[in-house]
């Protein structure tokens, strides 16, 4: 079943891209309307003068400058960001700081000029001060020892003199049915039943 869907998808994007030709749909050309051309008017228009807007030279600072800075401190998310960027020519300096997902607050100072490029130093701090504990040193007084000593010779055991012996009871036989084995043939030959065909006209 799941080759019909297949063979069927594959027919359609098959004739979707143009492998099978699709039957051509001609349609019929449209009518055409005609119509005389209007009269010839003739108006004379006194020139207007027009105002040319043009773009204003943009400004060009050959000195730029400028300080900004933000901070947020938000208790409710615990969404903690600060940054400073100051900038006096071609000479950019500033430093962000944030809150990794790992706890540790990262602090960024960068600064970038022609000559050196692009600069940053990376500092990160836990946020939870780790706390200086003394060192514990147990003592153990040590145990007494106990030493083991040899034990004492073994005495043997001997076996007593009289042994007592008892008889096995009496044992039944049977005698185990008889086994009847029969070989089955390799094959079996079977007969298709009948098909019936019925034709409606």
């Amino acid at each position: 079943m799941a080759f019909k869907f297949v063979a069927l998808f594959a027919l359609i994007a098959a004739a979707s891209a143009g492998v099978l030709p699709a039957a051509q749909v001609y349609h019929a050309a449209p009518a055409v309307a005609t119509y005389a051309a209007p009269a010839a008017v003739v108006k004379t228009i006194a020139p207007v003068a027009q105002h040319v807007i043009t773009k204003a030279a943009e400004e060009y600072d050959p000195h730029p400058q400028y300080k900004y800075a933000y901070d947020v401190q938000d208790a409710l998310s615990g969404d903690s960001k600060s940054q400073v960027e100051e900038r006096d020519g071609d000479v950019v300096r500033g430093e962000y700081s944030l809150i990794d997902a790992d706890g540790y607050k990262r602090t960024v100072q960068y600064t970038a000029d022609p000559i050196n490029g692009f600069n940053a130093v990376v500092n990160r701090e836990p946020l939870v001060k780790t706390v200086a504990v003394a060192p514990v040193v147990k003592t153990v007084a040590a145990a007494p020892v106990a030493h083991y000593a040899a034990p004492a010779p073994v005495a043997h055991y001997a076996a007593p003199a009289h042994v007592a012996h008892y008889a096995a009871p009496a044992v039944a036989h049977y005698a185990a049915p008889a086994v009847v084995k029969t070989v089955a043939p390799a094959y079996s030959t079977y007969a298709a039943p009948a098909v019936h065909v019925a034709h409606h006209y």
